[in-house]
Protein backbone atom coordinates (compact mmCIF):
# COMPACT_ATOMS: atom_id res chain seq x y z
CA UNK A 1 0.00 0.00 0.00
CA UNK A 2 1.39 3.35 -0.45
CA UNK A 3 2.25 5.46 2.04
CA UNK A 4 3.67 8.64 0.77
CA UNK A 5 1.80 8.99 -2.52
CA UNK A 6 -1.51 9.68 -1.72
CA UNK A 7 -4.08 12.53 -2.00
CA UNK A 8 -2.00 16.31 -2.12
CA UNK A 9 1.75 16.28 -2.35
CA UNK A 10 3.17 17.76 0.96
CA UNK A 11 5.97 20.12 0.46
CA UNK A 12 8.72 20.43 3.08
CA UNK A 13 9.05 24.03 4.09
CA UNK A 14 10.40 26.17 6.48
CA UNK A 15 8.62 28.09 9.39
CA UNK A 16 10.24 30.99 10.85
CA UNK A 17 9.76 29.38 15.04
CA UNK A 18 12.76 27.09 14.96
CA UNK A 19 13.60 24.18 17.17
CA UNK A 20 16.27 21.40 17.19
CA UNK A 21 15.38 18.31 15.51
CA UNK A 22 15.92 16.45 19.10
CA UNK A 23 14.60 16.63 22.30
CA UNK A 24 17.53 17.72 24.32
CA UNK A 25 15.22 19.14 27.61
CA UNK A 26 11.74 18.00 29.39
CA UNK A 27 8.60 19.87 29.35
CA UNK A 28 7.33 21.16 32.63
CA UNK A 29 4.69 17.82 33.07
CA UNK A 30 7.89 15.59 31.83
CA UNK A 31 7.40 15.03 28.16
CA UNK A 32 10.41 14.83 25.68
CA UNK A 33 11.35 18.93 25.07
CA UNK A 34 12.63 21.09 22.10
CA UNK A 35 14.44 23.94 22.39
CA UNK A 36 14.14 26.98 20.37
CA UNK A 37 16.86 29.50 18.97
CA UNK A 38 16.76 32.56 20.48
CA UNK A 39 14.42 34.74 18.46
CA UNK A 40 11.63 32.03 18.52
CA UNK A 41 11.79 31.64 21.97
CA UNK A 42 12.11 35.32 22.01
CA UNK A 43 9.16 35.65 19.86
CA UNK A 44 6.70 32.87 21.69
CA UNK A 45 7.40 34.32 24.78
CA UNK A 46 6.83 38.05 24.36
CA UNK A 47 3.73 37.79 22.55
CA UNK A 48 2.42 35.79 25.73
CA UNK A 49 4.04 37.47 28.60
CA UNK A 50 1.32 40.56 29.92
CA UNK A 51 3.37 40.76 33.45
CA UNK A 52 1.34 38.24 35.04
CA UNK A 53 2.49 34.96 36.69
CA UNK A 54 1.75 31.35 35.24
CA UNK A 55 0.89 28.48 36.11
CA UNK A 56 4.86 26.88 35.62
CA UNK A 57 6.59 30.73 35.91
CA UNK A 58 6.60 33.22 37.99
CA UNK A 59 6.13 37.11 36.53
CA UNK A 60 9.78 37.67 37.46
CA UNK A 61 11.18 34.66 36.00
CA UNK A 62 9.46 35.12 32.52
CA UNK A 63 10.49 39.05 33.05
CA UNK A 64 14.39 37.93 33.69
CA UNK A 65 14.03 35.39 30.71
CA UNK A 66 12.38 37.93 28.44
CA UNK A 67 15.45 40.25 29.12
CA UNK A 68 17.93 38.04 28.59
CA UNK A 69 17.04 37.13 25.28
CA UNK A 70 15.95 40.53 24.12
CA UNK A 71 19.89 41.14 25.25
CA UNK A 72 20.98 38.29 23.10
CA UNK A 73 19.23 38.68 20.37
CA UNK A 74 19.46 42.75 20.04
CA UNK A 75 23.26 42.19 19.99
CA UNK A 76 23.47 39.40 17.27
CA UNK A 77 20.47 40.31 14.51
CA UNK A 78 19.59 44.23 15.76
CA UNK A 79 17.42 44.86 12.68
CA UNK A 80 15.50 41.86 13.09
CA UNK A 81 15.06 43.01 16.97
CA UNK A 82 14.26 46.34 15.26
CA UNK A 83 11.66 45.16 13.42
CA UNK A 84 10.05 42.91 15.98
CA UNK A 85 9.56 45.86 18.46
CA UNK A 86 7.99 47.80 16.35
CA UNK A 87 5.61 44.95 15.67
CA UNK A 88 5.44 43.69 18.99
CA UNK A 89 3.48 47.28 19.70
CA UNK A 90 1.72 47.33 16.94
CA UNK A 91 0.12 44.32 14.84
CA UNK A 92 0.47 42.47 18.31
CA UNK A 93 -0.66 44.58 20.62
CA UNK A 94 1.69 44.43 23.42
CA UNK A 95 2.23 47.10 24.95
CA UNK A 96 4.17 46.28 28.29
CA UNK A 97 6.35 44.13 26.31
CA UNK A 98 7.43 46.53 23.72
CA UNK A 99 8.39 48.89 25.95
CA UNK A 100 10.61 46.50 28.17
CA UNK A 101 11.98 45.17 24.64
CA UNK A 102 12.81 48.00 23.62
CA UNK A 103 14.38 49.66 26.58
CA UNK A 104 16.63 46.24 27.09
CA UNK A 105 17.12 45.37 23.21
CA UNK A 106 18.44 49.36 23.32
CA UNK A 107 20.95 48.96 25.99
CA UNK A 108 22.35 45.68 24.89
CA UNK A 109 22.91 47.31 21.20
CA UNK A 110 24.73 50.28 23.02
CA UNK A 111 27.30 47.90 24.93
CA UNK A 112 27.80 46.08 22.01
CA UNK A 113 28.61 49.35 19.37
CA UNK A 114 25.50 48.59 17.43
CA UNK A 115 23.34 51.43 15.69
CA UNK A 116 19.64 52.06 14.66
CA UNK A 117 18.63 52.27 18.71
CA UNK A 118 16.95 55.45 18.01
CA UNK A 119 14.25 53.81 15.18
CA UNK A 120 13.98 50.88 17.55
CA UNK A 121 12.54 53.03 20.40
CA UNK A 122 10.12 55.35 18.38
CA UNK A 123 8.68 52.65 16.84
CA UNK A 124 7.74 51.03 20.14
CA UNK A 125 6.03 54.04 21.26
CA UNK A 126 2.85 54.40 19.70
CA UNK A 127 0.42 56.10 22.76
CA UNK A 128 0.47 59.21 24.59
CA UNK A 129 1.39 58.05 27.81
CA UNK A 130 4.30 55.53 26.87
CA UNK A 131 7.54 57.75 26.41
CA UNK A 132 7.54 58.29 30.04
CA UNK A 133 6.32 54.89 30.57
CA UNK A 134 10.02 53.77 28.70
CA UNK A 135 12.09 56.08 30.42
CA UNK A 136 10.43 54.91 34.29
CA UNK A 137 11.64 51.52 32.95
CA UNK A 138 14.72 52.73 32.08
CA UNK A 139 15.61 54.78 35.02
CA UNK A 140 14.85 52.02 37.25
CA UNK A 141 16.65 49.23 35.00
CA UNK A 142 19.98 51.86 34.61
CA UNK A 143 20.15 54.41 35.78
CA UNK A 144 19.21 58.55 35.80
CA UNK A 145 22.06 58.99 32.43
CA UNK A 146 20.06 59.03 29.14
CA UNK A 147 21.91 57.70 25.81
CA UNK A 148 21.62 59.97 22.85
CA UNK A 149 19.73 57.28 21.50
CA UNK A 150 17.69 57.24 23.72
CA UNK A 151 16.42 60.67 24.09
CA UNK A 152 16.22 61.19 20.11
CA UNK A 153 13.97 57.83 19.88
CA UNK A 154 11.54 59.53 22.45
CA UNK A 155 11.97 62.65 21.35
CA UNK A 156 11.00 61.70 17.69
CA UNK A 157 7.86 59.82 19.76
CA UNK A 158 7.09 62.98 21.36
CA UNK A 159 6.49 64.82 18.25
CA UNK A 160 3.91 62.06 17.08
CA UNK A 161 2.22 61.27 19.69
CA UNK A 162 2.12 64.75 22.66
CA UNK A 163 -1.04 66.67 21.49
CA UNK A 164 -3.74 68.96 22.96
CA UNK A 165 -6.16 65.67 23.52
CA UNK A 166 -2.75 63.71 24.15
CA UNK A 167 -1.99 65.97 27.24
CA UNK A 168 -5.79 66.22 28.17
CA UNK A 169 -5.82 62.06 28.31
CA UNK A 170 -2.88 61.00 29.13
CA UNK A 171 -1.50 63.44 31.95
CA UNK A 172 -2.02 61.48 34.70
CA UNK A 173 -1.00 63.42 38.43
CA UNK A 174 -0.38 59.81 39.69
CA UNK A 175 2.38 59.46 37.12
CA UNK A 176 5.73 59.50 38.21
CA UNK A 177 7.10 60.93 35.20
CA UNK A 178 4.72 63.22 33.45
CA UNK A 179 4.56 64.84 30.26
CA UNK A 180 6.45 67.72 31.35
CA UNK A 181 8.90 65.62 33.12
CA UNK A 182 9.71 63.87 29.53
CA UNK A 183 10.47 66.82 27.93
CA UNK A 184 12.05 68.05 30.38
CA UNK A 185 14.25 65.47 30.07
CA UNK A 186 14.82 65.06 26.24
CA UNK A 187 14.33 68.46 25.23
CA UNK A 188 12.65 67.78 22.02
CA UNK A 189 12.53 71.39 21.00
CA UNK A 190 16.17 71.22 20.90
CA UNK A 191 16.26 68.01 18.94
CA UNK A 192 13.37 68.63 16.12
CA UNK A 193 13.88 72.47 15.78
CA UNK A 194 10.38 72.66 17.63
CA UNK A 195 10.98 76.26 18.60
CA UNK A 196 8.05 78.84 17.77
CA UNK A 197 5.22 76.13 17.11
CA UNK A 198 2.15 75.03 18.88
CA UNK A 199 4.21 72.36 19.71
CA UNK A 200 6.51 74.51 21.88
CA UNK A 201 3.17 76.09 23.60
CA UNK A 202 2.20 72.71 24.31
CA UNK A 203 5.18 71.75 25.84
CA UNK A 204 5.84 74.88 27.81
CA UNK A 205 2.03 74.49 29.20
CA UNK A 206 2.93 70.73 29.95
CA UNK A 207 6.20 71.88 32.13
CA UNK A 208 4.34 74.39 33.40
CA UNK A 209 1.07 72.48 34.42
CA UNK A 210 3.66 70.02 36.02
CA UNK A 211 4.85 72.53 38.04
CA UNK A 212 1.86 73.26 39.18
CA UNK A 213 2.15 76.67 37.68
CA UNK A 214 -1.23 78.91 37.70
CA UNK A 215 -0.51 80.32 34.21
CA UNK A 216 -2.70 81.23 31.27
CA UNK A 217 -3.19 78.51 28.82
CA UNK A 218 -1.43 79.72 25.39
CA UNK A 219 -3.93 80.82 22.84
CA UNK A 220 -2.80 78.02 20.30
CA UNK A 221 -4.08 75.81 22.53
CA UNK A 222 -7.39 75.73 22.11
CA UNK A 223 -9.02 72.74 22.73
CA UNK A 224 -6.97 72.67 26.76
CA UNK A 225 -8.49 76.56 26.87
CA UNK A 226 -11.86 75.20 26.47
CA UNK A 227 -11.38 72.10 28.39
CA UNK A 228 -10.32 74.75 31.65
CA UNK A 229 -14.24 77.03 31.03
CA UNK A 230 -15.67 73.89 30.45
CA UNK A 231 -14.90 72.02 33.58
CA UNK A 232 -15.24 75.80 35.37
CA UNK A 233 -18.75 76.08 34.31
CA UNK A 234 -19.52 72.45 34.57
CA UNK A 235 -18.72 72.88 38.44
CA UNK A 236 -21.81 75.16 38.76
CA UNK A 237 -24.14 73.16 35.93
CA UNK A 238 -23.80 70.04 35.03
CA UNK A 239 -26.07 70.48 31.94
CA UNK A 240 -22.91 71.78 30.20
CA UNK A 241 -22.01 68.12 30.15
CA UNK A 242 -24.68 66.55 27.81
CA UNK A 243 -23.54 68.72 24.86
CA UNK A 244 -21.66 66.26 22.68
CA UNK A 245 -19.74 69.13 20.58
CA UNK A 246 -18.71 70.87 23.44
CA UNK A 247 -17.47 67.69 25.31
CA UNK A 248 -15.62 67.15 22.26
CA UNK A 249 -13.91 70.69 21.63
CA UNK A 250 -12.86 70.30 25.16
CA UNK A 251 -11.16 66.80 24.15
CA UNK A 252 -13.43 65.38 27.20
CA UNK A 253 -13.36 61.73 27.84
CA UNK A 254 -15.72 59.20 29.27
CA UNK A 255 -14.57 59.11 32.08
CA UNK A 256 -13.57 63.32 33.02
CA UNK A 257 -17.02 63.60 32.61
CA UNK A 258 -18.50 60.70 34.53
CA UNK A 259 -16.38 62.10 37.33
CA UNK A 260 -17.40 65.47 36.70
CA UNK A 261 -21.57 64.50 36.72
CA UNK A 262 -20.55 63.47 40.05
CA UNK A 263 -24.18 61.33 39.47
CA UNK A 264 -25.92 64.96 39.40
CA UNK A 265 -27.32 64.15 35.94
CA UNK A 266 -29.47 61.22 34.44
CA UNK A 267 -27.15 58.56 33.67
CA UNK A 268 -29.08 57.43 30.38
CA UNK A 269 -28.44 61.26 29.05
CA UNK A 270 -25.25 61.30 30.08
CA UNK A 271 -24.48 58.37 27.99
CA UNK A 272 -26.30 59.25 24.87
CA UNK A 273 -23.94 62.22 25.11
CA UNK A 274 -20.56 60.40 25.88
CA UNK A 275 -21.14 57.44 23.07
CA UNK A 276 -20.47 59.60 20.36
CA UNK A 277 -16.91 60.70 21.34
CA UNK A 278 -16.07 57.04 22.73
CA UNK A 279 -13.28 54.69 20.85
CA UNK A 280 -14.34 50.71 19.80
CA UNK A 281 -12.66 49.27 22.87
CA UNK A 282 -14.65 52.07 25.53
CA UNK A 283 -17.87 51.01 24.09
CA UNK A 284 -17.10 47.20 24.50
CA UNK A 285 -16.05 47.79 28.12
CA UNK A 286 -19.42 49.78 28.56
CA UNK A 287 -21.95 47.70 27.35
CA UNK A 288 -23.50 46.36 31.20
CA UNK A 289 -23.27 50.54 31.89
CA UNK A 290 -25.60 51.25 29.17
CA UNK A 291 -27.64 48.39 29.77
CA UNK A 292 -28.18 49.64 33.58
CA UNK A 293 -28.69 53.56 32.74
CA UNK A 294 -31.32 52.33 30.69
CA UNK A 295 -29.72 53.38 27.05
CA UNK A 296 -32.74 54.30 24.68
CA UNK A 297 -32.30 51.92 21.79
CA UNK A 298 -32.32 53.82 19.02
CA UNK A 299 -28.53 54.79 20.69
CA UNK A 300 -28.07 50.91 21.67
CA UNK A 301 -28.58 50.68 17.76
CA UNK A 302 -25.58 52.79 17.24
CA UNK A 303 -23.33 50.72 19.19
CA UNK A 304 -24.44 47.52 18.10
CA UNK A 305 -23.66 48.43 14.58
CA UNK A 306 -20.23 50.36 15.43
CA UNK A 307 -19.20 46.76 17.20
CA UNK A 308 -20.12 44.84 14.38
CA UNK A 309 -18.58 46.71 11.43
CA UNK A 310 -15.80 45.27 9.88
CA UNK A 311 -13.84 47.48 9.26
CA UNK A 312 -13.89 49.37 12.94
CA UNK A 313 -13.29 45.88 14.02
CA UNK A 314 -9.81 45.59 12.17
CA UNK A 315 -8.85 49.39 12.88
CA UNK A 316 -9.52 48.73 16.93
CA UNK A 317 -7.03 45.54 16.77
CA UNK A 318 -8.80 43.85 19.74
CA UNK A 319 -7.57 40.81 21.03
CA UNK A 320 -10.16 38.08 19.88
CA UNK A 321 -10.41 36.89 23.50
CA UNK A 322 -11.69 40.23 24.48
CA UNK A 323 -15.49 39.68 22.98
CA UNK A 324 -16.15 36.19 24.81
CA UNK A 325 -15.08 37.90 27.55
CA UNK A 326 -17.93 41.07 26.56
CA UNK A 327 -20.36 38.44 25.83
CA UNK A 328 -19.89 36.96 29.30
CA UNK A 329 -20.44 40.17 31.29
CA UNK A 330 -23.30 41.13 29.43
CA UNK A 331 -26.75 40.57 30.82
CA UNK A 332 -28.59 41.94 27.48
CA UNK A 333 -29.32 39.87 24.52
CA UNK A 334 -29.00 42.48 22.10
CA UNK A 335 -25.25 42.45 22.40
CA UNK A 336 -25.02 38.85 21.40
CA UNK A 337 -24.89 39.41 17.78
CA UNK A 338 -22.93 42.40 17.58
CA UNK A 339 -19.98 40.49 19.54
CA UNK A 340 -20.84 37.21 17.84
CA UNK A 341 -20.53 39.66 14.15
CA UNK A 342 -17.24 41.37 15.79
CA UNK A 343 -15.38 38.31 17.37
CA UNK A 344 -15.89 36.22 14.07
CA UNK A 345 -14.20 40.05 12.36
CA UNK A 346 -11.23 39.82 14.43
CA UNK A 347 -10.50 36.34 13.37
CA UNK A 348 -10.75 37.02 9.63
CA UNK A 349 -7.28 35.59 9.26
CA UNK A 350 -8.46 31.96 10.28
CA UNK A 351 -8.48 30.36 7.00
CA UNK A 352 -11.08 27.77 5.74
CA UNK A 353 -9.17 24.81 5.53
CA UNK A 354 -9.69 22.02 3.23
CA UNK A 355 -10.10 18.54 4.35
CA UNK A 356 -10.37 17.31 7.67
CA UNK A 357 -8.80 18.56 10.38
CA UNK A 358 -8.08 17.69 14.18
CA UNK A 359 -8.58 20.51 15.86
CA UNK A 360 -6.95 19.77 19.75
CA UNK A 361 -7.46 22.91 22.48
CA UNK A 362 -5.68 22.46 26.09
CA UNK A 363 -8.10 22.44 28.82
CA UNK A 364 -5.39 21.25 31.38
CA UNK A 365 -4.99 23.01 34.97
CA UNK A 366 -1.90 25.10 33.83
CA UNK A 367 -4.14 26.66 31.25
CA UNK A 368 -7.10 27.63 33.76
CA UNK A 369 -4.13 28.75 35.64
CA UNK A 370 -2.64 31.69 34.20
CA UNK A 371 -5.59 35.05 32.90
CA UNK A 372 -4.10 36.95 30.29
CA UNK A 373 -3.56 40.09 32.27
CA UNK A 374 -3.64 41.78 35.52
CA UNK A 375 -7.41 43.53 34.81
CA UNK A 376 -8.72 40.86 32.82
CA UNK A 377 -10.35 37.11 34.34
CA UNK A 378 -10.06 35.62 30.95
CA UNK A 379 -7.94 32.98 31.40
CA UNK A 380 -5.31 30.69 28.42
CA UNK A 381 -7.68 28.07 28.37
CA UNK A 382 -10.50 30.02 27.11
CA UNK A 383 -8.57 31.93 24.39
CA UNK A 384 -7.12 28.42 23.39
CA UNK A 385 -10.94 27.55 22.98
CA UNK A 386 -12.28 30.43 20.96
CA UNK A 387 -8.73 29.71 18.65
CA UNK A 388 -9.98 26.28 18.43
CA UNK A 389 -13.40 26.62 18.24
CA UNK A 390 -12.82 29.11 15.34
CA UNK A 391 -10.12 26.97 13.45
CA UNK A 392 -12.76 24.26 13.55
CA UNK A 393 -16.22 26.68 12.48
CA UNK A 394 -13.92 27.55 9.05
CA UNK A 395 -12.76 24.55 7.84
CA UNK A 396 -14.64 22.35 5.73
CA UNK A 397 -14.60 19.25 8.24
CA UNK A 398 -13.24 18.89 11.65
CA UNK A 399 -13.00 17.16 14.57
CA UNK A 400 -12.55 19.58 17.31
CA UNK A 401 -11.57 18.10 20.54
CA UNK A 402 -10.91 19.29 24.38
CA UNK A 403 -7.95 17.72 26.26
CA UNK A 404 -6.35 17.63 29.74
CA UNK A 405 -5.99 13.95 30.99
CA UNK A 406 -8.32 12.72 28.64
CA UNK A 407 -9.66 13.92 25.48
CA UNK A 408 -13.22 14.78 25.05
CA UNK A 409 -15.11 15.74 21.27
CA UNK A 410 -16.93 19.27 21.49
CA UNK A 411 -19.85 19.50 18.55
CA UNK A 412 -19.12 21.74 16.50
CA UNK A 413 -20.11 22.69 12.51
CA UNK A 414 -18.70 24.41 9.48
CA UNK A 415 -19.47 27.86 9.58
CA UNK A 416 -20.93 27.48 13.12
CA UNK A 417 -21.31 30.44 15.51
CA UNK A 418 -17.56 30.63 17.28
CA UNK A 419 -19.74 31.50 20.31
CA UNK A 420 -22.06 28.94 20.67
CA UNK A 421 -19.18 26.64 20.16
CA UNK A 422 -17.30 27.65 22.38
CA UNK A 423 -20.33 27.50 25.06
CA UNK A 424 -19.80 23.51 24.57
CA UNK A 425 -16.73 23.14 26.14
CA UNK A 426 -16.54 22.26 29.38
CA UNK A 427 -16.03 25.47 32.44
CA UNK A 428 -13.31 24.63 34.75
CA UNK A 429 -10.85 22.16 35.75
CA UNK A 430 -11.25 19.29 38.36
CA UNK A 431 -10.17 15.56 38.31
CA UNK A 432 -13.54 14.19 38.22
CA UNK A 433 -14.72 16.73 35.01
CA UNK A 434 -14.79 15.43 31.68
CA UNK A 435 -11.17 15.46 30.76
CA UNK A 436 -9.41 16.00 34.09
CA UNK A 437 -6.69 17.95 35.01
CA UNK A 438 -3.72 16.48 33.20
CA UNK A 439 -1.89 17.66 29.77
CA UNK A 440 -1.75 14.10 28.07
CA UNK A 441 -1.09 15.45 24.32
CA UNK A 442 0.26 11.86 23.24
CA UNK A 443 -3.43 10.38 24.56
CA UNK A 444 -5.32 13.08 22.33
CA UNK A 445 -3.53 12.20 19.32
CA UNK A 446 -3.65 8.21 19.69
CA UNK A 447 -7.14 8.35 20.53
CA UNK A 448 -8.61 10.57 17.48
CA UNK A 449 -5.85 11.23 14.88
CA UNK A 450 -7.87 9.79 11.89
CA UNK A 451 -5.89 8.55 8.26
CA UNK A 452 -8.06 10.51 6.67
CA UNK A 453 -6.88 13.88 8.80
CA UNK A 454 -5.14 16.69 6.50
CA UNK A 455 -3.90 18.42 9.91
CA UNK A 456 -3.43 18.62 12.99
CA UNK A 457 -4.11 22.33 14.62
CA UNK A 458 -2.82 21.91 18.51
CA UNK A 459 -3.18 25.11 20.77
CA UNK A 460 -1.50 24.70 24.19
CA UNK A 461 1.26 25.76 26.25
CA UNK A 462 3.07 22.34 25.25
CA UNK A 463 3.87 21.72 28.49
CA UNK A 464 2.91 17.72 27.85
CA UNK A 465 3.00 14.60 29.95
CA UNK A 466 5.28 11.87 28.58
CA UNK A 467 1.95 10.39 27.49
CA UNK A 468 1.64 6.36 28.27
CA UNK A 469 1.77 3.81 25.26
CA UNK A 470 -0.72 0.88 24.88
CA UNK A 471 0.87 -2.09 26.90
CA UNK A 472 0.95 -3.89 23.35
CA UNK A 473 3.99 -2.06 22.73
CA UNK A 474 5.66 -1.63 25.55
CA UNK A 475 4.24 -4.61 27.70
CA UNK A 476 7.33 -6.16 28.75
CA UNK A 477 7.91 -3.30 31.07
CA UNK A 478 6.42 -3.75 34.42
CA UNK A 479 3.80 -1.63 36.04
CA UNK A 480 6.99 -0.27 38.43
CA UNK A 481 9.36 0.37 35.53
CA UNK A 482 9.04 3.86 33.79
CA UNK A 483 8.42 3.43 30.48
CA UNK A 484 10.32 5.86 27.86
CA UNK A 485 8.63 9.16 26.98
CA UNK A 486 6.43 9.91 24.01
CA UNK A 487 7.43 11.57 21.15
CA UNK A 488 4.23 13.56 19.98
CA UNK A 489 6.24 13.97 16.83
CA UNK A 490 6.47 9.97 16.22
CA UNK A 491 2.28 9.45 16.99
CA UNK A 492 1.57 11.69 13.80
CA UNK A 493 2.84 10.98 9.92
CA UNK A 494 5.93 13.36 8.44
CA UNK A 495 3.29 13.65 5.66
CA UNK A 496 0.42 15.14 8.04
CA UNK A 497 1.46 18.93 9.02
CA UNK A 498 0.86 19.94 12.45
CA UNK A 499 0.41 23.37 13.80
CA UNK A 500 0.90 23.76 17.58
CA UNK A 501 -0.40 27.48 18.45
CA UNK A 502 1.92 28.09 21.62
CA UNK A 503 -0.42 30.25 24.08
CA UNK A 504 2.20 30.38 26.99
CA UNK A 505 5.87 31.06 25.46
CA UNK A 506 7.11 28.56 27.78
CA UNK A 507 10.99 27.34 27.06
CA UNK A 508 10.41 24.21 25.97
CA UNK A 509 8.16 23.03 23.23
CA UNK A 510 6.77 19.59 22.42
CA UNK A 511 6.90 18.63 19.06
CA UNK A 512 10.09 20.16 16.86
CA UNK A 513 8.88 23.17 14.68
CA UNK A 514 10.38 24.65 11.52
CA UNK A 515 10.86 22.46 9.33
CA UNK A 516 9.02 19.78 7.09
CA UNK A 517 5.62 19.93 8.41
CA UNK A 518 5.71 20.80 11.88
CA UNK A 519 5.23 24.63 12.70
CA UNK A 520 4.76 26.61 15.70
CA UNK A 521 2.47 29.69 15.56
CA UNK A 522 2.25 32.10 18.23
CA UNK A 523 0.25 35.54 19.37
CA UNK A 524 -3.28 36.87 21.13
CA UNK A 525 -4.20 37.83 17.60
CA UNK A 526 -5.70 35.39 14.57
CA UNK A 527 -3.02 36.95 12.25
CA UNK A 528 -0.24 34.10 12.54
CA UNK A 529 -2.90 31.72 10.93
CA UNK A 530 -2.14 33.67 7.63
CA UNK A 531 1.17 31.25 8.06
CA UNK A 532 -1.24 27.88 7.66
CA UNK A 533 -2.09 28.86 4.04
CA UNK A 534 1.17 29.68 3.02
CA UNK A 535 2.67 26.72 4.12
CA UNK A 536 0.37 24.08 2.51
CA UNK A 537 0.98 25.59 -0.57
CA UNK A 538 4.24 25.03 -0.71
CA UNK A 539 6.03 28.75 0.58
CA UNK A 540 8.34 29.14 3.14
CA UNK A 541 6.98 31.61 5.87
CA UNK A 542 8.68 34.66 7.43
CA UNK A 543 8.46 36.80 10.24
CA UNK A 544 4.96 38.94 10.12
CA UNK A 545 6.95 42.06 9.53
CA UNK A 546 8.79 40.64 6.82
CA UNK A 547 7.41 40.69 3.22
CA UNK A 548 10.06 37.61 2.63
CA UNK A 549 11.40 34.80 4.41
CA UNK A 550 14.79 35.41 3.07
CA UNK A 551 17.44 35.80 6.18
CA UNK A 552 14.07 34.63 8.15
CA UNK A 553 15.23 31.47 9.56
CA UNK A 554 18.71 30.61 11.26
CA UNK A 555 20.02 27.17 12.14
CA UNK A 556 17.97 25.57 14.90
CA UNK A 557 20.60 24.79 18.17
CA UNK A 558 22.77 23.33 18.84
Amino acid sequence: MSKFNRGPAAVAVKGPVVSEDQPSGRTFEGAPGYAREARSELFLLAVSHLGEDTFYESAGARDARLTGLVRQVATEDPAWMAGFTGWLRGEAQMRTSAVTVAADALKAMLDAGKPGGRALVSAALQRADEPGELLAYWRSAYGRKLPIALNRGISDAVKRLYTEFGLLKYDSRDAALRFGDVIELVNPRYHLKEYGTWRDDLYRYAIERRHNRDNPVPERLAMVRANAELRKRAAEDTSMLLDTEALRAAGMTWQNVLSLAGGREEPASLWVALIPLMGYDSLRKNLRNFDEAGVPDDIADQVAARLADPEQVAKSRQFPFRFLSAYRAVPSMRWSYPLEKALNGSLANVPALKGRTLVLVDRSLSMWGATMSAHSEMVWADAAAVFGAAVASRAECADLVEFASRPALVKSGAAESVLKVIERFHVGNDRSGPVGMGTDIPRAVRTHLRADHSRVVIVTDEQSEPGVLPSNVYGHYGDSEAMPPTRIDDLIPQSVPVYVWNIGGLKHGAVPSGHGQRHVLGGLTDSAFKMINLLEAGHDSCWPWQDSPENAQPAAPA
